[in-house]
C-alpha cells in the first residue's frame, strides 16, 4: 500500500493512471502527452507506477503497453475508506448529541 500511496502522490504519475485507465497506451504515447518532460523521467514514472503495481505492461518486440491494474489500488481505498467512514461516524454521533442536546433545552423552555 505505501508504494502505491507514494506513486500517486505525484501528479504526473496521477495524469498517467488516468491515461491508462480505460484502454491500453503504449510508452511512446504516453510519453507524447508530456512534451515538457524528458522520454527518460517518463520511462521513470511508468517504472515507478509498474513497482507499486499500479499499472501492467505488455511487451511487444521493443515496444511496451501499459494498462491499470485497477486492483493495485484495492488496499489503499479500502484504507482511505476506513478513514472516511470513522470520519463520517464521528461526525453523525456528534451531530446526534448536539440535536438531542437542542431537543432536550426545547423540552425544557416548552414545560415552564
Amino acid at each position: 500500500m505505501e508504494d502505491a500511496l507514494r506513486a500517486v502522490a505525484d501528479p504526473t504519475r496521477r495524469a498517467i493512471l488516468v491515461l491508462v485507465r480505460d484502454r491500453e497506451v503504449s510508452a511512446g504515447e504516453i510519453a507524447e502527452r508530456f512534451p515538457e518532460i524528458s522520454r527518460p523521467a517518463v520511462s521513470q514514472h511508468l517504472r515507478t507506477l509498474t513497482a507499486a503495481r499500479l499499472v501492467d505492461v505488455r511487451r511487444v518486440g521493443n515496444r511496451r503497453f501499459y494498462r491499470l491494474r485497477p486492483d493495485g489500488l484495492a488496499e489503499a481505498v479500502t484504507f482511505l475508506e476506513t478513514m472516511w467512514s470513522t470520519s463520517l461516524g464521528r461526525l453523525q454521533h456528534e451531530t446526534e448529541q448536539e440535536e438531542r442536546a437542542h431537543t432536550s433545552d426545547q423540552d425544557v423552555k416548552g414545560s415552564l
